[in-house]
C-alpha cells in the first residue's frame, strides 16, 4: 500500500513535538489518513489516550483535538453540556408507567404515539394476582435431571425407587427416571398438592396447556392401599433401622465389657 507522510510541528503541544499524517494512496481505504504525534525524542503515540498518559498534568489535553492538532475550546464546552444533561436525565430517574402515554411497538423504525383514554364508563382493570406474584417457568425443566444420579460416599451410585405403574409421563423425551427426579423435585418444591398433569390437552400439545407447577405426567389418584402399601414399607424400615441400632449397642456393650476384663486381668 503506498502510503503519502506529512510531519509538522505541533504548536498546541510543547516545543520539539511534531504531528503526522499519513495519507493513503491505494487500496479500498484510499484518501483516508492516519495521525501520529511524535515526542522530542522521537516515541510515536497512536491516540490520545497515550499522549494523555505520557504527558500527564504538564499539558491540558480536555479540548484537544487529536485529529487537527488544535485547542479547541468549543467541544470541551459541547462536552460539559452533554454530561450536564445527562446527569440531569438520570437525577429525575425513570419516568411514572401509570402516567406515561404508551408508545405504539408495531414500527420497528418510527415510535407512533397512541391517545390513552381514561374515563370511559366501561374500563375495567383485571389484576392477574397469580402472574403478579409467581415467576414464569421454564418449560420441560425437568429434563435438565435427565442422567443425574445420587451416590453415596464412596461415590457408588444408589439404588432408586420405582414408580408405580399408574404413572405416566407426558412430554417430549420423558423417561422414568426423569420422572421420578420431577415428582421429588415437586414434592420438596411445592406447597400445594402434586396431581399431575390435570388437562386432557396437555397430552395432544404439552407446549401449550402444560402446568408448569405440576411435574410431567398424567394426573394420578392416590388411593387408600396406595397409602398402606407405602405405611408398611416405612414401618418395616423403621423397624430393621430399631433392630440394627439395638444390635449395634448390644455389640458395643459387649467389647466394653471385654475391655474391662482385660484389664482386670
Amino acid at each position: 500500500m503506498i502510503m503519502e507522510r506529512k510531519r509538522i510541528e505541533c504548536p498546541a503541544l510543547p516545543p520539539g513535538w511534531k504531528k503526522e499524517e499519513v495519507i493513503r494512496k491505494s487500496g479500498l481505504s484510499a484518501g483516508k489518513s492516519d495521525v501520529y504525534y511524535y515526542s522530542p525524542t522521537g516515541k510515536k503515540f497512536r491516540s490520545k489516550p497515550q499522549l494523555s498518559r505520557y504527558l500527564g498534568n504538564t499539558v491540558d489535553l480536555g479540548c484537544f483535538d487529536f485529529r487537527t492538532g488544535k485547542m479547541m475550546p468549543g467541544k470541551l464546552q459541547k462536552n460539559k453540556q452533554r454530561l450536564r444533561s445527562e446527569n440531569l436525565s438520570l437525577s429525575k430517574g425513570k419516568p411514572d408507567l401509570n402516567t406515561a402515554l404508551p408508545i405504539r411497538q408495531t414500527a420497528s423504525i418510527f415510535k407512533q404515539p397512541v391517545t390513552k383514554v381514561v374515563n370511559h364508563p366501561n374500563n375495567k382493570v383485571k389484576t392477574d394476582l397469580q402472574r403478579a406474584t409467581e415467576q414464569p417457568r421454564q418449560l420441560f425443566w425437568e429434563k435438565r435431571l435427565k442422567g443425574l444420579k445420587s451416590s453415596d460416599v464412596t461415590e457408588e451410585v444408589l439404588r432408586t425407587m420405582k414408580l408405580p405403574k399408574g404413572l405416566q409421563s407426558v412430554g417430549p423425551d420423558s423417561s422414568d427416571e426423569t420422572l421420578l427426579s420431577a415428582i421429588s423435585s415437586a414434592l420438596h418444591m411445592s406447597s400445594g398438592p402434586i396431581t399431575g398433569q390435570t388437562s386432557t390437552a396437555a397430552e395432544k400439545n404439552p407446549a401449550i396447556w402444560l402446568n408448569t407447577s405440576q411435574p410431567l405426567c398424567k394426573a394420578f389418584i392416590v388411593t387408600d392401599d396406595d397409602i398402606r402399601e407405602q405405611e408398611l414399607k416405612v414401618y418395616q424400615a423403621r423397624r430393621s433401622l430399631e433392630e440394627a441400632l439395638m444390635a449395634d449397642g448390644l455389640a458395643r456393650a459387649a467389647d466394653s465389657v471385654r475391655d474391662i476384663e482385660d484389664k482386670a486381668a
